[in-house]
């Protein structure tokens, strides 16, 4: 999937003109004033280039096949697609705002959750699974990713879904590379919460050992999409440690992450460190807390956060 960084006052600048600005002719400036078409998924249809045949791309195919399998063997057929419509493209500018904007509408579906653990799993149209500021604060999300993912010349198609019993539908962009944006494709992950653990031999011949923690999430067609982790180092002579070090990182496509670490203990019997991580798909924010060296999560989204302290002795 590609993924392209979110600039968020240019999403401010976007939203105001969106929220304001309109005008008389048939243009993107009557679109913006238009309420009823720009929450319909039939008025962005007569805007997109129609599609020559229904074939998508191999990757895509792929991706889709993918979906299914590991839907259906984790969430026991809970939530199933139905139905691929290819649409067309997204050819103007006022195709392109019409989209951006039905994708964080509040009466779009969305998704989050580790389908590794269903209970985690929420689905359903973002009116009905939030609302007051954690409604407003998904739809920022959405709507500041949506304004710089989606580009103009992104194909559409259109999956139907069945999340026990009731029929929801959500828009996806495209291109030959693979899938770019599904608000429930991409709201929910595939991840193992107790992360994975790598250490270094600690022999007599060697002057240094290492720990090392890391947690990832996958798109639920498998591929890697974050990760977040630590590294502690130390160095020593003996059962004394002269020297501490530490490094962490954190990446996620379509969401955000978040990584912080320091030493606590340099020197002496042991070393010391403390992490704060996070990363979390487009629905929720992370925060980080310098008074409290921490991570947290908010609002409603697929998300792994881990706050703490090691200690790693010669």
């Amino acid at each position: 999937m590609k993924t392209r960084t979110v600039t968020f006052c240019k999403l401010l600048l976007a939203a105001l003109v969106l929220t304001f600005n309109s005008c008389q002719d048939d243009s993107a400036d009557t679109f913006r004033g238009n309420t009823t078409e720009k929450l319909s998924f039939d008025g962005l249809k007569k805007e997109l280039i129609q599609p020559t045949s229904q074939d998508l791309p191999q990757k895509v195919q792929e991706q889709l096949a993918l979906s299914k399998a590991n839907l259906a063997a984790n969430l026991n057929n809970g939530l199933q697609i139905t139905q691929v419509s290819v649409l067309g493209k997204l050819s103007s500018e006022k195709s392109l705002l019409m989209a951006q904007n039905l994708v964080s509408a509040p009466e779009s579906a969305i998704a989050s959750g580790n389908i590794k653990n269903p209970a985690s799993v929420i689905i359903g149209k973002m009116q009905n699974v939030q609302t007051g500021k954690e409604l407003s604060s998904t739809q920022n999300n959405l709507k500041a990713l949506a304004t710089h993912d989606i580009k103009a010349g992104d194909d559409v198609l259109q999956i139907t879904w069945n999340h026990k019993g009731q029929q929801l539908t959500t828009l996806c962009f495209y291109t030959n590379e693979g899938i770019i944006w599904d608000n429930i494709l991409g709201g929910l992950v595939m991840m193992d919460a107790n992360g994975t653990i790598q250490t270094s031999d600690n022999t007599s011949k060697v002057a240094s050992r290492w720990y090392k923690q890391w947690w990832t999430a996958d798109w639920i067609w498998g591929s890697q999409r974050g990760e977040i982790g630590y590294q502690i180092t130390i160095y020593y002579s003996g059962s004394t440690v002269s020297n501490t070090d530490v490094n962490d990182w954190g990446n996620m496509s379509l969401g955000s992450a978040r990584s912080e670490s320091k030493i606590t203990k340099n020197t002496g019997s042991y070393g010391q460190c403390r992490y704060a991580l996070g990363l979390c798909t487009p629905t929720g924010s992370l925060s980080f807390s310098y008074s409290s060296f921490s991570v947290s999560f908010s609002g409603l989204g697929s998300n792994i956060v881990s706050n703490g302290y090691k200690s790693l002795y010669p």
